[in-house]
Parts: C-alpha cells; sequence; structure tokens
C-alpha cells in the first residue's frame, strides 16, 4: 500500500508530490495525461511575486457595466450559462468588499511571498536550465495616464505594505527597454519581482522528472474511480491496476469539486476559461511578458512563439470554443509589435479554478481522514503550488506549518 496518492500532475499537484516525498511519504502521481498540460500548462508563465492581492471582482456600477455590456476584453460572458455561474459569482462578489477583501489578502500575501523561494529550491534540484526562466520581472502596459496614475498609486500601497518593488516608465524608457514596441501608449509598470518562465509546462515537466528521480511513481489513472476502502485509505484504478493508500492529495484543480461530490461534499467554484495561441513575429517582438492593461491580456515571448493568454469567459464547462476574446487581444497587440501568423492551427482553451473566497483550499476534509485538498489557487497556481504544496505536506506531517493554515481550511467550503 502506498503511503498517499496525490490526483493531479498540475503545478500544485507535482509541488505537492515532491514536498511529501521529502518528508519521507511514498508517494504516486496520478494523472490522465502527461504532467503540466492542462490549466498549468496555459497560463502566460509568470511567477507573480507582485501578487500579494487576489483578483477581487470590480463592486463599482462602471466596471459592472463594461462587462455587462462587453464594452471590456478582460471578462467575457454567455448569457445562456449565466445561471450556472450566478451562486459563485455572488459570494466572489460578497468576498471581493473592501474589508473582506484586505483580510483574504492578508492571508494570500503569506504564500505568494514565500512563491519565488520555493520556486527556486525545486528549480535548483531539478537542474532547470537558466535560459527557462528570468527574474526580470514584467512590464503592464498604460495607454491612458489617468489609469497609469492610479495604478501607480496602488503600486505604491503595495510596495509600502508588502515590499513589492516596481518602476513606472515613461513612454520614452519603455521604448527604450522594448525596441519592438510600435506604440507605447502613457508608459508602463515595471513589476521588478516577480520571474518569467518560457515554457510553463516544460518547467512542471521538469519538477515532475525530479520526483521520479527521486523515487516517485508517476502512474496514468482516471480520478473518477477513487473509492474510500472499508477497511481504511483508499483504492483507484489506474493503467497498471489497481493502487490502494492510506491517504489521497486532490489536486485536480477545476475538477476538483465534480470528484468531491462522490464524497457527499458540493463544492463551490467560479471557473473561468481562458485562451491561449502563439504566434510568430515578424519584428524585434517583445524582451519581457507585457500585460495591456486596455485589453486584458499578458504577451509574453515563450519558446514557441509570442504567446497570447486572455482573461476570463464564463461559460458551460462543455461550452464549444469561442475566442473571441483572442480575436480582440490579437488586433489590439498587432499595433504594438509585427506580428506574424499564429503557430498553431487552433487555440488553447483551458480553466482557471477560482473559489469565492480568492483563496486557494489547502488541509484534509471535515469528514474523511486522510483525504486531503490542494485546489482552487485561481489565476495563480503555477505561482503557488510549490508553497502551498509545502503548507499541505507540512500539515500532513505535523510540522509547524511555513504559514498559518486556517484561512484556506477545506471547512469552510466543504459542507
Amino acid at each position: 500500500m502506498r503511503d498517499v496518492i496525490v490526483l493531479g500532475a498540475g503545478m500544485a499537484g507535482v509541488a505537492a508530490a515532491l514536498h511529501l516525498q521529502r518528508r519521507g511519504w511514498s508517494v504516486a502521481l496520478v494523472d490522465r495525461g502527461e504532467p503540466g498540460r492542462e490549466t498549468s500548462f496555459g497560463n502566460a508563465g509568470i511567477i507573480q511575486a507582485e501578487a500579494v492581492e487576489p483578483y477581487p471582482m470590480p463592486r463599482d456600477i462602471a466596471s459592472l457595466l463594461k462587462v455587462a455590456t462587453g464594452r471590456g476584453n478582460d471578462v467575457r460572458y454567455d448569457l445562456l450559462a449565466l445561471p450556472g455561474h450566478v451562486g459563485s459569482l455572488l459570494r466572489y462578489w460578497w468576498h471581493s468588499a473592501p474589508t473582506r477583501h484586505r483580510t483574504v489578502s492578508a492571508a494570500y500575501a503569506g504564500v505568494i511571498a514565500r512563491s519565488t523561494a520555493e520556486h527556486q529550491e525545486l528549480m535548483t534540484a531539478a537542474g532547470v536550465p537558466d535560459d527557462l526562466v528570468r527574474r526580470d520581472g514584467f512590464r503592464e502596459l498604460h495607454r491612458s495616464v489617468a489609469l497609469l496614475d492610479a495604478d501607480t498609486v496602488l503600486a505604491e500601497r503595495l510596495r509600502t505594505e508588502f515590499g513589492v518593488g516596481y518602476r513606472r516608465l515613461s513612454p520614452a524608457e519603455l521604448a527604450a527597454a522594448e525596441p519592438g514596441l510600435k506604440a507605447t501608449g502613457a508608459g508602463a509598470l515595471h513589476w521588478l519581482d516577480s520571474w518569467t518562465v518560457r515554457d510553463p509546462g516544460a518547467l512542471v515537466a521538469a519538477y515532475a522528472d525530479l520526483f521520479e528521480r527521486e523515487g516517485g511513481t508517476l502512474l496514468r489513472g482516471d480520478a473518477g474511480t477513487l473509492a474510500a476502502d472499508p477497511g481504511g485509505g483508499f483504492r483507484l484504478r489506474t493503467a497498471d491496476g489497481s493502487l490502494a493508500a492510506s491517504a489521497v492529495v486532490v489536486a485536480l484543480g477545476p475538477w476538483s469539486p465534480e470528484l468531491l461530490r462522490r464524497f457527499g461534499y458540493r463544492v463551490p467554484m467560479v471557473r473561468k476559461r481562458g485562451y491561449h495561441r502563439h504566434y510568430q513575429v515578424a519584428g524585434r517582438g517583445l524582451d519581457l511578458p507585457l500585460r495591456d492593461s486596455d485589453f486584458g491580456y499578458v504577451a509574453a515571448p515563450m519558446t514557441t512563439g509570442l504567446r497570447i493568454t486572455t482573461g476570463a469567459e464564463f461559460a458551460g464547462a462543455e461550452a464549444p470554443p469561442k475566442p473571441i476574446q483572442l480575436g480582440r487581444a490579437e488586433a489590439a497587440l498587432r499595433g504594438l509589435v509585427d506580428l506574424g501568423d499564429p503557430v498553431e492551427t487552433v487555440p488553447w482553451l483551458g480553466t482557471r479554478p477560482c473559489m469565492p473566497d480568492m483563496l486557494p483550499v489547502i488541509g484534509q476534509a471535515p469528514r474523511h481522514p486522510g483525504l486531503w485538498l490542494h485546489f482552487g489557487h485561481g489565476h495563480q497556481g503555477f505561482t503557488l503550488g510549490p508553497a502551498t504544496g509545502r503548507l499541505l505536506a507540512e500539515m500532513m506531517t505535523g510540522e509547524a506549518p511555513v504559514v498559518d493554515p486556517a484561512p484556506f481550511s477545506p471547512a469552510r467550503w466543504c459542507r
């Protein structure tokens, strides 16, 4: 019998498996596909050390009207699918109130503060090549002075309260830093502390390789076959046969609530679909990832080409792709760089798992000893996986946790 089965080989699952393994657990990591090919594959490749506050839902009338009328590109929704999202979105809106958001951010900042250090420890052990990761931050383009001024006020508060590093760039300074830009708007904010990865899937795969080199077992299997054994522990079917363990970690991202229903838990989740696509670049392209604050996308240099990642789309779980946001982002980016043809025939589509209170779920399920949960990281699973994976492993081993685990307790949603 294995000590623990970790379900899900994205960043959260692989990192948790590594931290448990380092604490003496015998670990089997099980996924239906290759490590890092789902949600962890589709992001902008930024380890966001500056993201000390999770993204709240807008509460002012102007912003809500902009979303409702489809005038912005950050958020798009399918009207027919909204009834399936409204319950979780209302909870998200409630937790986004300023007082509640400050409480949430205090817990969130504690794990974000550890993100780069925890990644570095795993990168060093895994032998990640230097050219895969840069430690020079990313830039956020603003097309209006008013919006740049407002975001500078926010950046200064984050520097004062959390020590976040940033620099405001004039249009001329941005042009000097990014010679490939055809337009520089009102300037940019350069977030200095974040790291960028030229192939997010490759980083997860490198961590998974480390897990196997250190004695871990990587298996193909269907999480839907998980069942509690009457005599204790859990059992799962894999491509190599039945697998038993005394404990299980559910790190399935947006698919976690579906599995937990089989154990009697109804877990609300805000599921945000997002797209990416790579493009050839005719000119110099970009040196660092660039977020276009007016059009809600990030353009990031990758090994495959210049990747555009979109904002949030609220649609049905099985709805066909509608990459409208991607098309708008592509048109906006063509005004900034000499963008060539797309690399892929069709865009990539994935789902980001965000909890209504913006905090990941980390800890043991309330009514099932040995059933541990590690999901709901929202936009920051790639950033937070190693830090929260360590926290989970410390809880499972009985160590003093690196941060207070109480705000992340599953009991707040697993009812």
